[in-house]
């Protein structure tokens, strides 16, 4: 047996993958969380061989769940089912160790074969994602990337440089880093293409 908890903040997708999955013989939900954090406990409690997760969720996001068991050298194997078909998001969620990654609009029999292959050891990926994720590389660090999210949520240097227990001048560097890299005017056009491209 197969067991999965499923982290999405959609009630209805939620129930329905739930369902979907209790359907299969060899497969066991044993907790559906709405968000980040009750999936964060839910793992440490359960130890499930697979974490389904959305990305985009209150509290903790399907990626950082995954850097979390990466980190922690949690044994549950990560597949984030998600509707972002951005190369962007695809290369960060290998790099946090994820097993498979699958569109939302995929057939349901794709995320049931999926969950059995990254449970045997094998990766489920989207190929055409696959594909486009080496051609376009994420220039952004982690920290340009922290800084970056927070001026697109509408804080000021100041605020930014107290959230990240940085100084105000070094939040504007980071700014001008990502700005530059990313061939823009200004931190609200980067933050734009950033989050277009999937790096943030």
């Amino acid at each position: 047996m197969i067991t999965i908890v499923l982290a999405e903040d959609q009630a209805m997708v939620r129930g329905a993958l739930s369902a979907l999955l209790g359907l299969e013989d060899d497969l066991q939900v044993l907790a559906a969380a709405a968000d980040g954090e009750a999936a964060w406990r839910d793992l440490q409690r359960l130890s499930p061989d697979v974490l389904v997760t959305d990305i985009e969720m209150p509290g903790l996001t399907g990626l950082e769940l995954a850097q979390r068991i990466q980190r922690q050298q949690l044994p549950t194997r990560v597949i984030i089912v998600t509707t972002f078909a951005r190369a962007g998001f695809l290369r960060r969620a290998l790099d946090a160790g994820v097993s498979g990654y699958l569109l939302k609009d995929a057939p349901a029999s794709d995320l049931v074969q999926a969950i059995r292959q990254v449970h045997a050891g094998g990766r489920a990926i989207d190929p055409q994602l696959a594909l486009a994720a080496w051609s376009d590389a994420d220039p952004l660090s982690d920290r340009e990337r922290q800084v970056l999210r927070l001026a697109g949520e509408g804080l000021a240097a100041a605020e930014i440089a107290a959230r990240l227990h940085l100084s105000q001048g070094t939040v504007r560097n980071y700014l001008s880093e990502a700005i530059g890299k990313l061939g823009v005017g200004n931190r609200i056009e980067a933050h734009r293409l950033a989050r277009q491209k999937g790096w943030l």
